[in-house]
């Protein structure tokens, strides 16, 4: 099934739609709907009723059919809530999947567009990337700042060492995050980019974050803690994150400041997602993992669980961003382990002034040691989390879209990491011996490129814009033209963004396929070129 954004994509083929400009014009009016002050629905409502579903009108869409149409108009008239013209938006999608969609497939664009793939699908290796500083440490080995060489792109590459995996046995974990990783696509997680291998280590290349972690930022800029509005901010990001690794049925489990990094433009992530696991369809899971202090009741007494114990964890992260201090164990206090828990198992937590009565009341919702009682832990899940009137000021729609400013922007000249010589170095594995045992895991580790991600670094970095050009007037380009041997290929920005990674590939390759602008020019398109979108 094609999506939403695949279709708005493919709508510059002519032929997919005669007026495919009104088409993409109801989907970006639909979500500028939804992204509407609950106060101006109504209003912004009747305003795309008026231009688009009103046969008198030069742009009407007549795909929506008039039953369809009134029976939105009667739903904003009575009640003008988000999803009112989701409807309207199923049924011009219904139609492009149909004959518009199949007379794409036979159409240039399709062709362009596995030209793509091709690319997408090459082999990644260390030399696809520039290597920088060492920004930290990670549990298999150190993460370190990288750049793709074709495209400009920064992000971070977390280096887990074959040999340090090996002695601890941490195959599956190591596969666990790689895959749950790849498989959520969300703006407040950690993207993963690529994956690969080199002869030491296995490679997971990540959104880079420059902003520091939470716990630098509670604890190391003034005062601990932060003012409520922030705070509030911060726990939305964080819900809005939860909810979608929920909605692939994966529990985090390792919530704390330490783990929720902010980006150059003080928008927050979650990371290492070391401990993530996915729960079985309908069933419960059972682990005592976690960090300490942090860990729900359910986890500390080995009970079976969902996804309770990251609303917990929400619990303890908003209270300790307002308090500046844990819920269950004091700044700097020196505590055993099994005194933190006994606190987490029997105590109340304790509220200052510094709490108003929505922050006090989400955090002990979030904190109720029932899990059958605690908030989200219900039905509606991060839903219910979201009408608590803590947050009856965020508008998550807006803030989902990016549409929403951060209370606060980190300065680019300030770096908010340890300084190189103070990150401790990993001591040498010994008694350890890689074999050809391992080929299976590291294969299965190191499947290159992720679609959606390298897709959006293609367009971010303007790549897509420069390379993706037709003929004149709409015409076949020499390279997708079956008919003409292609021309030979000119020294033109093709061959600036990839020359230094095809002569690299070309070093470690006897047959290198690594350069774009051969296969732009090359006259067989296969199918066979497709992948996942």
């Amino acid at each position: 099934m094609v999506s939403s954004l695949g279709l708005l994509r493919l709508c510059n083929h002519e032929k997919l739609m005669s007026s495919s400009d009104t088409v993409r014009v109801l989907f970006l009016f639909q979500a500028e709907y939804e992204v509407t002050p609950d106060e101006k629905l109504g209003e912004k409502g009747k305003e795309i009723m008026t231009k688009y579903l009103t046969p008198k009108s030069p742009v009407f869409i007549a795909q929506v059919g008039q039953d369809l149409v009134s029976q939105t108009e009667e739903r904003l008239l009575q009640r003008p809530c988000k999803e009112v013209f989701s409807a309207c938006a199923q049924s011009v999608h219904d139609y492009l999947k149909g004959e518009p969609f199949h007379e794409y497939l036979d159409s240039m664009y399709f062709d362009r567009f596995l030209q793509w793939k091709w690319l997408e699908r090459q082999p990644v290796t260390k030399n696809t990337f520039r290597q920088y500083r060492v920004l930290g440490k990670g549990g298999f080995g150190e993460v370190c700042a990288c750049q793709v060489r074709a495209t400009g792109k920064m992000y971070a590459c977390k280096r887990l060492e074959k040999k340090r995996i090996k002695k601890r046995k941490g195959e599956s974990m190591a596969l666990n995050e790689k895959q749950i990783l790849e498989k959520v696509n969300s703006q407040f997680v950690v993207n993963l980019a690529y994956a690969y291998e080199t002869k030491d280590a296995l490679c997971l290349v990540l959104t880079i974050m420059n902003g520091g972690d939470l716990k630098f930022h509670i604890y190391n800029m003034g005062n601990p803690g932060f003012e409520e509005e922030r705070a509030l901010f911060y726990a939305a990001e964080i819900l809005c994150g939860l909810e979608d690794l929920h909605r692939e049925d994966t529990v985090y489990r390792d919530l704390k400041p330490e783990n929720i990094l902010l980006d150059d433009y003080g928008h927050i992530r979650i990371s290492d997602l070391g401990l993530a696991v996915k729960i079985p369809d309908g069933d419960l899971i059972r682990g005592r993992v976690g960090t300490v202090g942090y860990m729900a009741p359910e986890v500390l007494n080995n009970q079976r669980y969902g996804l309770s114990p990251d609303y917990w964890g929400l619990g303890c992260l908003i209270y300790e961003m307002i308090e500046g201090q844990s819920p269950f164990r004091g700044r700097k206090e020196k505590v055993k382990r099994e005194e933190v828990d006994r606190r987490v198992l029997e105590t109340e937590e304790v509220y200052s002034s510094k709490f108003s009565e929505e922050a006090k009341s989400i955090c002990k919702m979030l904190l109720t040691k029932d899990a059958k009682q605690r908030l989200g832990c219900q039905e509606e899940g991060a839903a219910e989390v979201k009408r608590h009137p803590f947050f009856r000021n965020m508008n998550f729609k807006r803030l989902e879209a990016g549409m929403l400013d951060p209370p606060f922007i980190p300065d680019p000249r300030a770096v908010y990491c340890k300084d190189v010589l103070d990150i401790e170095q990993f001591s040498t594995v010994k008694g350890v011996n890689l074999d050809h045992t391992d080929d299976d895991f590291y294969s299965k580790f190191s499947t290159g490129s992720v679609p959606i991600p390298w897709q959006s670094e293609m367009i971010e970095t303007e790549c897509f814009k420069e390379l993706n050009v037709f003929g004149p007037n709409g015409t076949l380009s020499p390279d997708l033209n079956r008919s003409h041997p292609p021309e030979p290929p000119k020294k033109g920005l093709l061959q600036r963004i990839f020359k230094r990674q095809h002569q690299n590939n070309s070093k470690s390759s006897p047959n290198p396929k690594t350069s774009f602008n051969h296969h732009m020019n090359s006259n067989h398109v296969s199918s066979n070129s497709t992948g996942s979108s």
